[in-house]
């Protein structure tokens, strides 16, 4: 089980590889929606992932804050420990 912040922070970056080009480099920085060009359709496949993979729930409107590879891995970290 992924609890430890840089392991879901490598996942992340894995996953949203599917959805940037080759040559973007995805640091913890990086803008979901202006330099990875996350529109509602791919967050919506992206949560659905990211929910699969970490196995959680992830409420629609705690993505609201959500706007850098580092708030999600953020939020994702929060959700597993509060599951613990």
């Amino acid at each position: 089980m992924a609890t430890d912040y840089s392991d879901i922070l490598s996942r992340l970056c894995f996953h949203l590889k599917q959805f940037s080009s080759p040559d973007v480099v995805i640091v913890p920085e990086t803008d979901l929606i202006n330099e990875l060009a996350i529109d509602s359709v791919k967050l919506l496949n992206l949560v659905m992932e990211i929910e699969d993979e970490f196995d959680i729930s992830v409420p629609l409107n705690a993505l609201a804050d959500v706007q850098t590879v580092h708030d999600l891995a953020n939020l994702i970290h929060h959700i597993k420990s509060v599951k613990q």
